[in-house]
């Protein structure tokens, strides 16, 4: 392993010059009012109170009061006051912060530039100075100041940004951190502060900022992810981490190679992945003129779409598969997209099968095979909405039933979910904060059910917030305690807060999971604040387990994400998670050392992250694209799609559902799973195990259907039949068997499924192997 290799001198003075060096710390935000300045202001108040010496530089203008009140017994430096037309704008005294010698410095506004004269050019400029003056920094920038964000920020919404810092000034930073505001909240702020002006005005739209808190909140994940790949390869790591995606074409110099790479673009795009191109060439075989000019095309189209292209010297058809593999493990490939195999079953055996070598090697890669046009007529690619993005004819009168089921979104109450990577991220405390907001503001705000772990500044934030007694029971000799959901409704306030969305609640209790009692407190009006971590999201249950090794049981479904008016991200970096872990913020002393040589590993917080940012940008752009076609920055998927997801009484079956839910969400398509139930399937465990697959099913909102059938082939025949009627696009099915010898007695419900589906796209799910490498 690379950790284990011996420093080169270079190395190890790059070392002792970081020991001489401040530390850097980026809050970034979508836009001005997010709370950048807010955090940082009271992250310098808690090193303070802890002994450091901490100074302010710099604090843009205008303050809003909530954040004034975070600066305390802050030592403030007077910045260097100058106007540029009629407007104030202020200078680090860097001369005087370096006479000072503090060690840490809060300086707003990393993208400012100087006064003209000024002995360097930018705040950047300056900040790099302080910190090899061993002086650290906190500092604060907006996403569209960055450079290669600033002409998408402004053809998507028409802000005009005047001062830019480079792309990788992020990678100075020892911690970048992440501070997310949902439209709706920052909208209020405005409006409440009176802070709109004809220059900001392109950034208020609710859409605007949107596309903002998308871009930031891509533009962190995609910052988390290079420091994964990063920790992966210096802990000598292969293969996906199970956080972001990544995407490889396998093509040839052919006619359908273009269409090949045009499709694995449409999916890294709306998956939010990478995107690369492989290919194998004989360099031996000189290119013939048809094939030089599809080289030329897919070259230019890879290029258009920001793919890496490589070509590979071909090893032989039979070495082909292995070489994939090899290159999918080493570069953490999740999904190789390639064509549909035409051969027989004599030709695979007598010249080998790519396709079959690679089901029998690949684990925890997918495979996406590209339906063959020459199979189909075609008919199925559209370029109409989907079933969710049709608009109703606004001159048709609603039915009785339509009429019932608006008025009920009308009184429902709003739900708010502050979502994290892991426990110890502050969602407690913000939620508590915006409640205690709330009840200033003169709203009737109660507590409805609070976990604070003894926590004292989780305690402490509680203030003048109401709490609502819970419920007693006793079970056998133990007093039990959960959320009072009756006392909640009879006492009627505007907004109660709930801790803990997946919890469990004990036997006995009207509803068995906490997040059936928010929707019952919902439905009779009242708005909630909630909290949930994101490895309790149904469908990201393999992910959370391929990055952690723990199968997570409480979970809540997806719809509830779907439901919530508003969702924040609570974004903390994995040193300062694991800091708070030591000083004993989050678990008991006791408990410390087990958590950070378990769930809390640098690997594991780093990749959860990555996961929670990647979620909410998703759902951020799904938002997005149900208001305007033209708003989302994945923009519109084009094709009206069907997902139909195979599945047997397998232990892989469940991993097989949650990934159809998710193709299907993100594609926006009908969804269904199919049971084909053999001879064997009657006995009750059987029984049982398709009662599990279809309630999980329901759960995520699919359609369950179970059939009879009797061999292989069989079944396969039944499944594409079932998929004709359905109108199906894409089958979802599982890795088949690696045993030969159980395929060759039973045959393989996989491949005769293959053979049979070749005008479909088909996704085969890997095997999941925790730790398999090459």
């Amino acid at each position: 392993m690379d950790s284990y290799r011996r420093k080169s001198p270079e190395e190890l003075l790059e070392s002792i010059d970081r020991l001489k060096r401040g530390l850097l710390t980026v809050y970034i935000g979508p836009v001005s009012g997010a709370g950048k300045t807010y955090h940082m202001l009271r992250e310098g108040c808690a090193r303070a109170a802890k002994g450091v010496d901490v100074v302010i530089g710099a604090l843009a203008a205008p303050v809003w009061p909530e954040t004034l009140e975070q600066i305390g017994s802050l030592e403030e430096i007077s910045p260097l006051v100058w106007t540029e037309n009629g407007t104030g704008m202020q200078d680090l005294d860097v001369d005087r912060i370096v006479e000072r010698m503090p060690d840490l410095v809060l300086a707003d506004g990393l993208a400012h530039r100087n006064r003209p004269g000024a002995p360097r050019p930018t705040r950047l400029e300056d900040i790099r100075l302080l910190i090899s003056s061993g002086i650290s920094v906190m500092t604060t920038v907006n996403v569209y100041e960055l450079d290669g964000y600033k002409e998408l920020a402004q053809r998507l919404t028409g802000v005009e940004v005047r001062c830019t810092v480079p792309d990788d000034t992020l990678e100075l930073a020892d911690e970048v951190r992440l501070i997310d505001v949902t439209p709706e909240a920052l909208l209020s702020r405005m409006e409440e502060a009176k802070r709109r002006s004809g220059k900001d005005a392109p950034l208020l739209r609710q859409g605007n900022l949107g596309v903002l808190r998308e871009l930031a909140l891509r533009f962190v994940a995609e910052e988390v992810n290079e420091s994964l790949r990063r920790y992966r390869r210096g802990m000598g790591l292969s293969g996906p981490s199970g956080a972001g995606e990544h995407i490889l074409v396998s093509t040839q110099y052919h006619w359908n190679g273009s269409l090949y790479i045009r499709r694995g673009g449409q999916i890294a795009k709306r998956l939010g992945g990478a995107l690369s191109v492989v290919t194998f060439q004989d360099p031996r075989k000189p290119l013939s003129k048809e094939g030089a000019d599809f080289r030329r095309s897919m070259l230019k189209l890879s290029s258009k779409l920001g793919s890496s292209f490589e070509e590979l010297p071909s090893p032989g058809r039979r070495r082909i598969a292995d070489e994939l593999v090899r290159y999918a493990y080493a570069h953490g490939v999740t999904r190789i997209i390639m064509g549909h195999s035409r051969q027989s079953r004599w030709e695979e055996w007598s010249k080998g099968s790519v396709l079959g070598t690679l089901l029998k090697k690949m684990r925890n890669v997918d495979l996406y095979l590209i339906a063959d046009r020459e199979s189909g007529d075609g008919s199925r690619i559209v370029t109409g909405a989907s079933r969710e993005g049709k608009r109703q004819e606004p001159h048709r009168r609603l039915t009785e039933d339509e009429v019932k089921e608006e008025i009920g979104k009308i009184a429902r109450g709003r739900l708010k979910m502050f979502i994290g990577a892991a426990p110890g991220v502050g969602k407690t405390y913000a939620m508590l904060r915006e409640g205690n907001d709330l009840l200033d503001k003169g709203i009737d705000v109660r507590v409805g059910l609070l976990e604070t772990h003894g926590r004292p500044d989780t305690q402490a934030q509680l203030g003048r917030l109401p709490v609502i007694a819970r419920a007693a029971s006793e079970m056998k000799g133990a007093l039990l305690q959960e959320m009072d959901v009756e006392a909640i409704i009879a006492a009627r306030p505007e907004v109660v807060l709930v801790d803990e969305l997946a919890h469990t609640n004990v036997p006995g209790s009207r509803s068995r999971k906490r997040y059936e009692d928010v929707q019952r407190i919902l439905e009779e009006g009242i708005s909630v604040l909630t909290t949930v971590n994101i490895q309790h999201l149904e469908s990201l249950n393999d992910a959370v387990e391929q990055i952690t090794g723990i199968r997570v049981r409480e979970t809540v479904p997806d719809r509830l994400l779907r439901l919530a008016d508003e969702i924040q991200l609570i974004d903390v970096s994995p040193r300062s998670l694991q800091q708070r872990m030591r000083e004993g913020k989050i678990y008991a002393m006791n408990k410390v050392d087990q958590a950070l040589n378990h769930f809390f590993r640098t690997g594991n917080l780093i990749a959860l992250r990555e996961l929670a940012l990647r979620e909410l940008a998703d759902d951020v752009d799904e938002r997005l694209e149900s208001r305007s076609d033209s708003g989302s920055l994945r923009g519109p998927w084009r094709r009206k799609e069907v997902i139909f997801v195979c599945v047997s009484a397998s232990p892989g079956a469940e991993r097989l559902i949650r990934r159809g839910f998710r193709t299907a969400f993100r594609l926006k398509a009908d969804w269904h799973v199919h049971y084909v139930r053999d001879g064997m399937d009657s006995r009750g465990d059987a029984s049982r195990r398709v009662e599990e697959l279809e309630r999980l099913t329901m759960l995520l909102g699919g359609d369950f259907v179970v059939h009879e059938g009797r061999s292989p082939r069989e079944t396969a025949a039944i499944l594409v039949a079932e998929a004709g009627k359905a109108e199906a696009t894409q089958l979802v099915i599982g890795q088949p068997s690696p045993s030969f010898s159980k395929e060759w007695r039973n045959g393989s419900l996989v491949r005769s499924l293959l053979r049979a589906a070749r005008h479909l796209d088909v996704l085969i799910v890997a095997d999941y192997e925790p730790g398999h490498a090459i």
